[in-house]
């Protein structure tokens, strides 16, 4: 077995979902290969090449990958595809847009979102927002394959792998890069965070959300929020967690003012500890919690910043 598995990545940074990938490949069995396109710096290929367990790094550096474009992207891995019985990349943004494509391009069925390898054909996957387990088995000679990163431990490093050019094919002509406008924060980003803390409708307006900036701030943690704040205009979409999110499985997850739907558990559970804050104790949120105050949030939440001074 061979597997290919696409560089996520912003030109500059291997984006830490990659190396979770490269795990689960592992499990899968046989040589693992990363594509890295649109890398000019060459920087994300050197440290996709030192992850443990890979055996080559393929880049493509034209311009027309710089911005990762999906359309130009897919065919890329598509005329790759014949050497590999997997192509696998991460369920992000980057994974979610591209491996469809490809799939579309080999007319084979995705597989997505796994969190489970069983073997080189079966694998786990989430549905029903998380509420039951499928375990989808694929005959396809070349299965393409997105991988939730939060179900995987990220590859280490050690490794010394052979950086190789490949040929790249041309612009697809579908679409064209035209700018970016990019959120920028010194807290952890929220998918690999170690630290989340979460508002939701019950924060009644975005202003009150610096009063998690600031427990955030002393605790090292991202700051999340729920659909409905951010349905609320409350904070920008990039906050989101849950389904239609982000999902995150941080080492502590605070939930304040969420009331618990589905949705939102969805892209939360698997958290390694949930405190929630709720004043109604009926909220499906403390079903989930291991930790649960019944409280007002805003006598809650200030209490708890000068608790941590």
């Amino acid at each position: 077995m061979s597997i290919l598995i696409l560089a996520d990545h912003d030109n500059g940074q291997l984006a830490a979902a990659t190396l979770n990938t490269v795990t689960a490949a592992t499990e899968i069995g046989g040589d693992i290969d990363i594509l890295v396109a649109g890398d000019a710096s060459g920087d994300v290929a050197k440290a996709a090449a030192a992850i443990s367990g890979v055996s080559r790094v393929l880049t493509a550096d034209a311009d027309l990958f710089a911005h990762g474009i999906a359309e130009n992207i897919a065919p890329l891995v598509q005329s790759l595809a014949s050497g590999y019985t997997h192509l696998m990349a991460p369920a992000t943004t980057t994974g979610k847009n591209v491996m469809p494509r490809v799939a579309a391009l080999l007319d084979v069925m995705q597989i997505s979102d796994i969190i489970k390898v069983e073997s080189d054909s079966s694998f786990q996957r989430p549905i029903y927002a998380g509420n039951a387990i499928a375990t989808v088995t694929s005959d396809e000679a070349i299965k393409v394959i997105t991988v939730r990163g939060t179900a995987f431990e990220a590859a280490g490093d050690g490794g010394s792998a052979a950086i190789e050019s490949v040929d790249t094919t041309g612009d697809a002509g579908l679409s064209s890069y035209v700018k970016s406008e990019l959120s920028s924060s010194e807290r952890p980003e929220l998918t690999s965070a170690p630290i989340v803390i979460s508002g939701g409708r019950g924060m009644q307006d975005g202003a009150n959300f610096a009063m998690l900036e600031k427990v955030a701030d002393k605790l090292g943690a991202a700051v999340g929020a729920s659909r409905a704040a951010v349905d609320a205009g409350f904070v920008p979409n990039d906050y989101q967690v849950g389904q239609t999110g982000k999902v995150v499985a941080p080492d502590l997850y605070v939930a304040v003012g969420i009331s618990g739907a589905i949705q939102h558990l969805a892209g939360m559970k698997d958290s390694k500890v949930i405190v929630a804050i709720n004043k109604d104790e009926e909220a499906p949120i403390f079903q989930v919690a291991d930790f649960g105050l019944v409280a007002d949030l805003f006598d809650a939440v200030p209490e708890l910043e000068t608790k941590l001074d």
